[in-house]
């Protein structure tokens, strides 16, 4: 089976992680076809064990490795494509959109936090097939309520977050 695994908290608050290392440390522990895209923690490999078993073995190999402690989650080949082909927003030149991966649930949670702040002008989010999408103003992103709630510490092992373009260059090296 072909995954993704997305990886949190990579290359901020001092986790410096090369990709390229990231890699090694996947391979090490049996993945195969491995590759990164993008600086950000998106790995892309290919494994027979099942996917919370896989989860287990990552993360412990990538904290063991990086010295901090992994958050990981993991989407197939087709659940990344469905992802992207499912996004509720037009695309434009003046705004972001942000996919939320995490744990099961986690688009319930980011829905009532999302509905419980302060929006911007144009700020939206919705939720399709389980995963919540979230449009923003360019340069308003950490400024925003909803962006503040992201960072705090009680959602680091639930979600994770990736810009609509990374998306779209995950599925198409796939």
């Amino acid at each position: 089976m072909r995954y993704c695994a997305f990886l949190r908290g990579v290359n901020v608050n001092g986790t410096s992680m090369k990709m390229a290392e990231v890699c090694k440390v996947f391979s090490e522990v049996g993945m195969k076809e491995v590759s990164s895209v993008l600086a950000t923690g998106n790995i892309l490999f290919s494994s027979a064990i099942n996917r919370s078993e896989l989860k287990l073995i990552l993360e412990k190999a990538l904290s063991d490795y990086f010295h901090y402690e992994a958050f990981l989650f993991l989407k197939t080949e087709k659940e990344v494509a469905e992802i992207f082909a499912q996004n509720p927003f037009a695309k434009s030149d003046d705004s972001h959109i942000y996919i939320f991966v995490g744990i099961e649930g986690v688009e319930d949670l980011l829905l009532q936090e999302f509905n419980d702040s302060i929006k911007s002008e144009n700020e939206k989010g919705a939720i399709v097939n389980q995963t919540f999408y979230w449009q923003i103003s360019k340069g308003n992103t950490l400024d925003s309520n909803f962006g503040k709630i992201l960072g705090k510490k009680s959602m680091k092992e639930k979600m994770t977050s990736r810009n609509l373009n990374t998306i779209e260059k995950i599925v198409k090296k796939f």
